[in-house]
Order: C-alpha cells, then sequence, then structure tokens
C-alpha cells in the first residue's frame, strides 16, 4: 500500500511565494510562521529542489536559495517601421504563457506589445532585445534598445529643460510626440498593471512596486549612464486583478482617461527642497487635462509656502473643475496645505 504523503500544501505554497523575498532565511521564517523544526522545513525545501522548482547555491553557512527559471527567453529584433508587435507575442512569447490565468495573459500582452510598439516607433534603435523568464511564482519580461533614450527623446520632443522634467511628463501619462499612432496612455497603464515595473535610460531610473491595491512604492534615483531604453515588466503568476479593472481606476464617466496619480519626489532634484512656485509649475504642468489629480508627497520631507500656495491655492482658483487630492503627506506637509487653503471659501483640504 503506498504512504500517503503527509506533506502541508500550505508549506509549500508559502515557500515558493516567499522565497524571493528571503533567499538565505527561508528555513528560519518557515519554521517561525508553522512551528516546523528546522529539519522539517529543510525537508519541504529539498524536495522543491528535487522537483526542480527552486536552486541552492553557497555552503551550509552561506546557503541560498532562488526559485529555479522554468522557462527563459533571450532573443535579438531587428526593429523596422510596421514590425507588428502582436505577430512578435503571438510566435515569441505566448506559447511560453500557455496555462497561466487568462487575466495574467492578457496583461503580459498589453504591457509587452505597447513597450515593443514605443521601441519601434520612438526608439530609432536599429534593434531590440526581447526577455522572458518565468519561474514559479513570477512571470518577468524586459524590452531593450539602444536608442535615444526614452526621457531624451521627451525632453527633445517637448523642449524641457532636463530629462527629469521628462520623467515627471511621462509619469502623469497622456504625453506622446506622435499623437496619430499614440494616446500617450500606453506606459502609464502598463506600470499600474504589473506588480513593479521599471525604466532604466539615460542617468535615471524610475520604477513603481505594486504593494498592496492602490499603495504603490515609487522609486526614482540618479544612476550610471544607459544607452538606450530598458523596460522591465514583472507580475505574480496567481495576480488576480484585471487589465480592465486598471484601466476603470482611471477613467470618469466612461470620457476615457481622465484620473492620474503623479509622485512629487520625481520633482524632487537632488540637493533641493520644494519651495518654489517654478517647482510647483512644472509639476502642475498639464493638469487641467485631467479631472481629477491624485499628488503622492511619499518620500518628501517639506514643502515651502509659495510651492503649496501655487498648488493648492492659485491652480484650483484658475482650475475649479480639476481635483487635486494629496496623499503620503507627513504632518509638516498637511499644515502647510492647510494653511494655503484657509482662505480659499473656507475649502477643507483634500487630504487622504
Amino acid at each position: 500500500m503506498q504512504r500517503r504523503s503527509r506533506e502541508n500544501p500550505a508549506v509549500r505554497e508559502f515557500i515558493l511565494r516567499n522565497l524571493g523575498e528571503h533567499q538565505a532565511d527561508i528555513t528560519q521564517v518557515v519554521t517561525q510562521n508553522f512551528g516546523l523544526s528546522r529539519v522539517a522545513a529543510n525537508g519541504y525545501i529539498q524536495r522543491l529542489i528535487d522537483q526542480g522548482l527552486v536552486e541552492a547555491t553557497g555552503n551550509t553557512r552561506a546557503r541560498r536559495y532562488n526559485l529555479k527559471p522554468l522557462i527563459e527567453v533571450d532573443e535579438r529584433l531587428k526593429l523596422f517601421d510596421g514590425l507588428a508587435e502582436h505577430h512578435v507575442w503571438r510566435f515569441k512569447i505566448a506559447p511560453h504563457l500557455e496555462g497561466q490565468k487568462p487575466n495574467i495573459i492578457a496583461i503580459c500582452q498589453h504591457g509587452f506589445t505597447e513597450m515593443l510598439n514605443n521601441a519601434v516607433d520612438h526608439s530609432g534603435s536599429e534593434d531590440a532585445m526581447i526577455c522572458l523568464s518565468i519561474d514559479y511564482a513570477k512571470i518577468s519580461m524586459i524590452i531593450g534598445d539602444k536608442g535615444i533614450g526614452i526621457f531624451q527623446k521627451i525632453q527633445n520632443d517637448f523642449k524641457l529643460q532636463d530629462a527629469r522634467e521628462a520623467l515627471i511628463e511621462l509619469s502623469k501619462g497622456g504625453i506622446t510626440s506622435n499623437p496619430a499612432k499614440h494616446a500617450g496612455e500606453g506606459i502609464f497603464f502598463t506600470s499600474r498593471m504589473f506588480d513593479r515595473f521599471s525604466i532604466k535610460s539615460g542617468h535615471l531610473f524610475y520604477a513603481r512596486q505594486k504593494v498592496q491595491d492602490d499603495d504603490w512604492l515609487i522609486e526614482t534615483q540618479e544612476s550610471p549612464q544607459q544607452k538606450g531604453t530598458i523596460v522591465s515588466m514583472e507580475i505574480s503568476t496567481d495576480a488576480d486583478w484585471t487589465a480592465a479593472e486598471v484601466f476603470d481606476k482611471h477613467r470618469v464617466d466612461n470620457v476615457g482617461f481622465r484620473k492620474t496619480h503623479v509622485p512629487v519626489k520625481i520633482g524632487l532634484y537632488p540637493g533641493e527642497q520644494l519651495v518654489s512656485r517654478s517647482q510647483a509649475k512644472r509639476i502642475l504642468a498639464r493638469f487641467d487635462k485631467f479631472s481629477e489629480v491624485m499628488l503622492d508627497f511619499r518620500g518628501v520631507d517639506r514643502i515651502g509656502q509659495a510651492f503649496a500656495d501655487e498648488i493648492f491655492r492659485v491652480f484650483p482658483l484658475d482650475h475649479p473643475k480639476v481635483k487635486i487630492l494629496a496623499v503620503g503627506a507627513n504632518r509638516e506637509i498637511r499644515e502647510m496645505i492647510d494653511h494655503v487653503q484657509r482662505d480659499v471659501d473656507d475649502r477643507e483640504p483634500r487630504l487622504l
């Protein structure tokens, strides 16, 4: 008679879903969460290694575990006007996603085709590298080119002062140098569909990481010079949201893309504070194109009176139909916003 396995499926799933963040201490984390002995926890890990889902590196004292890639694609494409991105998707990527959840496949298709189309239409690069990696817990896609670079391209086309201003405009969405072919919404929506989305181009790196619903960690940093553009997208294989849900969050009364989310931290140059009206106007550019703007102050310690006054008093007086919501503000910033709004029709500050 065959012996029935006493393995707890919940422990197995926990290891596979949390290994990425606990490569060096997964045994300890498992024992703490499930009350298992180290021997039992290591037994689970060893079985996952035997099944080809996990790989181990290093000796006993420096042992590290990683999810083993189940599928890897790494291919260079020639870029030319008229290249059909959906054909590349259909023949190069889609076959490897067989068996994944339909909502995840739809999100991957949207992100891959949008980003490849951007490379074809805007980069000026002769070719691009496409990469796909799938393990038990996540799907990762990368599209890289050696063209002008996305931030430099926006800076040139819209005559902005520097590449960081281009990053600010890109984060708002709705910006394109070729309105006949693009609505300027591809990166905005794609960045919100994936668990993690990043762009590296020139000396700038921009990343959005989904923590939980409507809660994002946003990173911007100066980095070594990168020729062209590298876009990376990552989504969990158990993601339960849909592309349609992401679109719906940023539509108003079915009239299209009317809501945006702007991380104020992007406008914070190294060594500066956000204190001037000119800095505020740089962030406010094109706000009149939206009905609702969520200004995210996470990562910003303080703002000056002139900066706050321009955004929360002057602009609303001139554009009463545009709702500005301040989120992630600390106490000092909230008090400054209260101060500048105090004399505007007794309006209560819109703080979340």
